[in-house]
């Protein structure tokens, strides 16, 4: 029975979501598996109400979650670390495509009549799931780890050969057009213009709109620009015969090296999230059951023959290429599922009538049972690895100072007050980051050569992507009381470990930003007339040290000797 009304199909959608994902994070197996549930139990398929027939538009509408995934993958990847992995891109990742697809084809052979059949299909299963692999490393926190790099350089070159394959359909197709129709020349220039087109908006357009949006702190144009942005590279890609995913990760290369960079990242990060979430419910929905289980032993040996393959095929080739036997088993684990450009390969295949509708639902139906029994397969490989070796490291590089130093300061606030303090903390060798919402103090923080970037400290999301919960300390500078303390807050309930110190104007404004939780403030007014008194009592020669002492009284003491001063003036008078 299909629900109607769009309310219950969200209602239906929100209460199995979050009671799969609570259970399955609860058992650590991660969230995704959770979702992949709630679609097998939403979905058209399933003898219960299902939300929608029309899995496919939904699928295809998610996918914007996955062009999300990669921009923000591509903001965290500068162009000199990309190049790096040139050699697990092209070398690694080339070797397992054609490996992979050579021995899943020649298993496929026993099932088809047509080599060419078989070995496209082997090729289709050869792929991995970017986003499925992705948001696993993002949840455990592996992006910059061994693995992680590796991994996600394998799935890089996955995303690239789509482009060919899916060029190959229609060659072997008896109903399709060639590919040749189009000329060479044509295809040459229309790739060449669109990366044009991306390369000039998100190098020059992009920034200055994203400064103009800045200074007139317009929230919401800054987001739509920043989306536009990413779907117009996305779609520019797809003009081009190119993944979608890839036009986003060129576009969050571009961005990678601004000082907008992490802000950007927080004000998608919600989009993505939400997006990602549907998507793996829209991949349950799309396994049906009652179809797989009228041959459940071929099905099952489909999927235990693929993983397998890929599961060996991994780990030798990351041997050969100089990994230790852990971090291979970790990679193999990782990338052993099909992916969701299977989707996109096997759908073409089926219009051309290359594959007929049993080879079409057996294959969507590895795909999903495959990402089905990943997060599975990690949690054993993590077993399995920690056995072999113990050069496992989760983090062996980031792209801001992050938390292997436990000295790093988290600063808001790039004015006059966050420059004294951001300097004498770098003199001193004191790992920064510098947040500030004005977009002049943001470029004098670059010019003093600083890491001072675009954010608005009191955003959680922004918490979130700078980390703050692995921070030493924070420090606000920030000259607007009402702001200040909005962020202690925030920060207080993200991360309430870590010492929050704040400037104040007053004594009521410190008392303020002490009950939203600031381990300490310090108001600017009081400690200037205390520091002026200070110097008062030092040159009519009283000693130094008990100057000192009277100081540090007053403030141990909450600053009440001097609070009290107006009130005793205002009664003598």
């Amino acid at each position: 029975m299909v629900l109607e009304s769009f309310l219950e199909s969200a209602l239906l959608v929100l209460i199995v979501s979050s009671i799969a994902v609570a259970l399955f994070k609860h058992l650590g197996l991660g969230s995704m598996l959770g979702l992949l549930l709630t679609g097998i139990i939403v979905g058209p398929y399933s003898p219960g109400p299902y939300v929608t027939k029309h899995v496919e538009d939904v699928r295809h509408f998610t996918e914007l979650g996955i062009v999300l995934l990669l921009f923000i993958i591509g903001l965290e990847m500068k162009p000199s670390r990309l190049w790096a992995m040139r050699r697990e891109v092209f070398g690694l990742g080339s070797l397992q495509i054609i490996l992979s697809g050579l021995a899943i084809g020649a298993y496929h052979m026993l099932f088809q009549e047509s080599w060419q059949v078989a070995l496209l299909i082997g090729m289709a299963f050869a792929l991995s799931s970017t986003a499925f692999v992705l948001q696993l490393l993002q949840e455990r926190g592996e992006i910059a780890s061994k693995q992680g790099r590796t991994a996600f350089s394998i799935l890089l070159m996955q995303d690239m050969a789509i482009v060919p394959l899916l060029a190959v359909v229609p060659i072997i197709s008896t109903t399709g057009r060639l590919s040749g129709d189009v000329p060479l020349w044509e295809q040459v220039t229309i790739v060449t213009g669109m990366l044009g087109l991306i390369a000039i908006f998100g190098k020059y357009l992009l920034p200055k709109t994203l400064n103009y949006l800045a200074k007139k702190g317009n929230k919401e144009g800054f987001l739509l620009a920043v989306l536009l942005a990413v779907f117009l590279a996305a779609w520019s890609m797809q003009k081009a015969g190119i993944s979608m995913a890839l036009g986003a990760f060129m576009m969050g290369i571009l961005l990678s090296g601004s000082r907008y960079r992490l802000q950007v990242q927080a004000s998608v990060e919600p989009y993505k999230g939400i997006l990602m979430s549907l998507f793996f419910v829209a991949v349950g929905m799309s396994i049906d059951i009652k179809a797989l289980s009228e041959q459940p032993f071929m099905f099952m040996q489909h999927v235990t023959v693929i993983i397998v393959i890929k599961l060996v095929i991994l780990y030798v080739l990351a041997l050969m290429f100089g990994y230790s036997r852990g971090i291979a088993t970790r990679i193999s684990c990782l990338l052993s599922q099909g992916g969701e450009f299977g989707f996109v390969l096997f759908g073409s295949a089926k219009i051309l009538e290359v594959i007929d509708d049993d080879t079409f639902i057996h294959a969507i139906g590895v795909i999903s049972i495959s990402m089905l029994v990943t997060p599975v397969l990690v949690k054993l490989g993590d077993k399995i690895a920690n056995h072999l070796d113990s050069e496992y490291n989760t983090s062996e590089e980031s792209s801001i100072p992050q938390a292997e130093d436990e000295r790093r300061v988290v600063i808001g606030g790039y004015g006059r007050v966050g420059h004294a303090v951001a300097a004498l903390l770098h003199a001193s060798g004191i790992p920064i980051v510098v947040f500030d919402t004005n977009p002049a103090h943001v470029a004098q923080g670059r010019k003093d050569g600083l890491p001072v970037y675009f954010g608005d400290i009191g955003d959680p999301e922004l918490l979130s992507t700078a980390r703050v919960d692995q921070a030493a300390l924070v420090v606000l500078t920030i000259d607007q009381s009402e702001i200040a303390i909005q962020a202690v807050s925030h920060i207080r309930n993200s991360s309430p470990s870590v010492p929050i110190i704040s400037r104040a104007r007053d004594l009521e404004g410190c008392n303020r930003l002490m009950e939203a939780g600031a381990t300490q403030a310090y108001p600017e007014a009081v400690e200037s007339s205390l520091r002026l008194g200070g110097m008062a009592l030092e040159l009519i020669n009283v000693p130094q040290e008990n100057v000192d002492l009277l100081v540090k009284g007053i403030r141990s003491d909450n600053y009440r000797l001097i609070d009290e001063a107006p009130d005793q003036d205002n009664k003598t008078s």
